[in-house]
């Protein structure tokens, strides 16, 4: 059974349409869910759990249909939301025992959880201060210890490293690298940040514009392509030169040589070539797709760029 399943899932407002005729099949693991802001990601989310009624499609998680079915649906699903929702003025043992309760957990049960919980996500010295006193990273990790309180089989992220310091964002990744691997929870992950993809999930769904761009494994996104990578020691034009006499195709870019080829990579035509130059060969290898390619030549590729770099 698939984890989550649409069919031509859209959702329009009056100015604009935010998810566009979305069809994909997810399979259970730590899946990312990226692209720039505004691309439908939060959007998505939402309907899945029932707090935003579609346009029109049809959608369905844990083999639930989340039209009909949300109120049971939510009892196996974690929501980890983008901005601050946590009440001030109580503490966070408080605060996750009544989330575990409105889950379905018996009271008793709820403070046992809570208790493991927050002591996993390392508040467990800190869970009876109030909220309102916690730094960002704290209520990060409470926002998390809620999702997760009353064991669910999914849990849902949105942005969850949003306003942190980059410790805090190493930590929080290591929080969710656990949950998924170690507790054995599906997640699905949204963010902008391709560099949080590459080193938490396993799969990968990019939208942009509210449509599917590409879905697959993380490994298929970062395919070997037939350009070599070529940095030397000085000044690359007589390589690049010498390079072209022998029909390839080059770009340079600073000290390193872009060397498209066909068949077998010419390493030792580019070695010799490199010695008859006078210039010392840093390094030569295959290069790889990354997940910034994705967005290269979209219209939301400045967007992106300019987030990335803001939450840098």
């Amino acid at each position: 059974m698939a984890l989550i399943s649409t069919a031509n899932l859209t959702k329009r407002y009056p100015a604009v349409t935010a998810l566009d005729a979305l069809t994909i099949e997810v399979e259970p693991g730590i899946i990312g869910l990226v692209g720039a802001n505004g691309a439908g990601k939060s959007t998505l989310i939402k309907i899945l759990l029932g707090l935003l009624p579609p346009t029109s499609g049809a959608a369905t998680m844990l083999g639930y249909d989340v039209r009909t079915q949300g109120t049971v649906l939510r009892q196996f699903v974690g929501y980890m939301p983008e901005h601050d929702c946590l009440p001030p003025e109580v503490s966070a043992t408080e605060f996750v025992s009544h989330m575990g309760e409105i889950s379905g957990l018996p009271r008793t049960v709820a403070r046992e959880r809570t208790a493991d919980v927050l002591r996993h996500v390392g508040l467990f010295e800190e869970r009876y201060r109030q909220i309102g006193g916690y730094s960002t990273g704290m209520k990060q990790r409470v926002k998390l210890a809620q999702a997760l309180v009353h064991d669910p089989r999914l849990i849902l992220l949105d942005e969850p490293t949003n306003g942190l310091d980059p410790q805090g964002r190493d930590e929080m990744l290591e929080l969710i690298q656990r949950v998924g691997r170690e507790f054995g929870i599906s997640i699905l992950m949204a963010t902008h940040l391709l560099g949080e993809i590459e080193r938490v999930c396993e799969d990968l769904i990019v939208i942009d514009g509210g449509q599917l761009v590409q879905q697959g494994t993380l490994a298929s996104f970062t395919t070997a392509t037939a350009t070599l990578e070529v940095e030397v020691d000085g000044d690359p034009a007589p390589l690049a030169t010498r390079l072209r006499s022998h029909g390839m195709t080059v770009e340079a870019q600073g000290s390193r040589l872009f060397v498209e080829s066909e068949g077998e990579p010419p390493y030792d035509l580019i070695l010799d070539a490199t010695v008859e130059s006078g210039l010392g060969l840093v390094r030569m290898q295959i290069r790889r797709h990354s997940l910034s390619d994705l967005f290269r030549g979209t219209d939301r590729a400045a967007e992106l760029a300019v987030a990335e770099r803001l939450d840098a």
